[in-house]
């Protein structure tokens, strides 16, 4: 508790864990609302669910390396408050759009494309941030307090859209996003820190501070082989989730309401809660590397769950889908909180935006492939098909860090240079 009231009290660090927490809670929202208006409303086909989805991401892979040399020049929380400022008016064009009569599929992936593009600005400055505003000691516990009440605010989200979604029109729903965007912003206004921009004199040729990024992680034994991992398993995964709102809501398909849709999204945010309360005890029990092992090859395996669920469309489906939820929600919080604060501290402070951005390239850029690639499988096959073959490649994603020194590992290097 004592850990928790110093964060609290530690300058701007409140204010940066309380807007978190709002944009989480409306981006939950808005995460269901926009595939459900591009199934049920815009009568979205399996394809383009999977452009749709690729969409969003598509950024990480197109800008992603360049966003992080820009980062480390750049104040970091101002690099937020734009990214903020222009992913709330992205989302809000929807429900102005749809109230003039004229939104469209092509419109909705347009939008996503620009909220992506922010959205790489603000990741690679967030994952930087916290190091600015917090000693190192304390950065894992302050990525802990920060999954943890965003998780917290992920189990309301789910949920109540999906009850708001039985009188409301989707589209205004994601007024709720545009809004936790600015308050996200108006909160980062409020912290002081003491970062400044880097010296033009410091800078060299960005196409060099580029490649020290890349470079930093494809050279390092141990987060090249956790981002391996990570690029493998977005990869199937975003097969598996681009599709999935259509199998959910098209009624050729399971045909299944909102409402279940969203007990889904609590499930898996009550999952994510379990994780991030556990990781820093886990830590202290199993050890570092060993938790990062462990936990990817557990969720390969909690991945299985879902085609066999869509499978047998019976009784047992909703069911096994919330344990499927819960579970994969434990593991990715366990894996992500402790892989990031290492790399946190792995990283030499100079080069945390264009590492953060080097592996977003990697773990990120791969998801709009796969996201492509699940609507094309679908498309030509079945949208089962591309479940199968998502959750098939994504079980073999850990073998990377299991067959590494990393499964061995109880306690990971306290800074870069322990580290090589």
């Amino acid at each position: 508790m004592s850990k928790k009231l110093s964060l609290i009290r530690t300058p701007g660090f409140a204010w940066l864990w309380g807007g978190q927490t709002l944009s989480t809670f409306g981006s939950q929202i808005s995460g269901i609302a926009a595939a459900y208006i591009a199934v049920t409303i815009l009568n979205a086909t399996p394809f383009q669910m999977g452009v749709l989805n690729a969409a969003s991401t598509a950024c990480f892979l197109l800008v992603g390396l360049v966003a992080g040399a820009w980062v480390d020049r750049l104040v970091k929380r101002k690099v937020m408050i734009v990214a903020d400022l222009v992913r709330m008016i992205g989302i809000g064009l929807i429900p102005l759009l749809w109230w003039l009569g004229v939104l469209n599929i092509w419109q909705v992936i347009a939008i996503e494309f620009v909220i992506g593009l922010a959205t790489v600005f603000f990741d690679v400055a967030y994952q930087s941030f916290v190091p600015v505003i917090l000693p190192s000691d304390q950065i894992a516990a302050g990525n802990s307090a920060l999954e943890t009440t965003n998780q917290t605010a992920g189990i309301a989200g789910p949920g109540l859209v999906g009850w708001l979604l039985t009188f409301l029109k989707a589209p205004l729903l994601l007024i709720i996003d545009a809004m936790s965007f600015a308050a996200s912003a108006v909160t980062l206004m409020f912290i002081k820190d003491n970062e400044v921009p880097k010296p033009k004199e410091e800078r060299r040729p960005l196409h060099i501070e580029i490649r020290e990024g890349l470079s930093f992680v494809v050279r390092h034994p141990l987060i090249r082989r956790i981002s391996a991992t990570t690029s493998v398993s977005n990869l199937f995964g975003s097969m598996m989730f681009s599709i999935f709102p259509f199998i959910f809501f098209d009624s050729s398909e399971l045909g299944y309401s909102p409402a279940l849709f969203g007990l889904l999204g609590s499930a898996a945010a009550i999952g994510s809660l379990f994780g991030a309360v556990a990781t820093t005890r886990l830590i202290k029990w199993i050890g570092e590397g060993t938790l990062i092992s462990l936990s990817a090859v557990l969720m390969g395996f909690s991945m299985l769950l879902m085609p066999l669920a869509i499978s047998l469309h019976n009784e047992l489906t909703i069911p096994i889908m919330i344990v499927m939820e819960v579970v994969n929600g434990i593991l990715v919080l366990t894996y992500n909180i402790t892989q990031v604060s290492a790399r946190q501290r792995l990283c030499p402070p100079e080069l945390l935006g264009r590492m953060n951005a080097s592996i977003r390239f990697f773990v990120w850029g791969v998801m709009p492939i796969g996201a492509l690639v699940g609507g094309m499988i679908a498309e030509l096959t079945t949208p089962l098909t591309a479940v199968v073959v998502g959750a098939s490649g994504a079980l073999f994603a850990s073998a990377f860090v299991l067959f590494s020194p990393l499964t061995r590992m109880k306690k990971l290097p306290d800074g870069p240079s322990e580290s090589m």
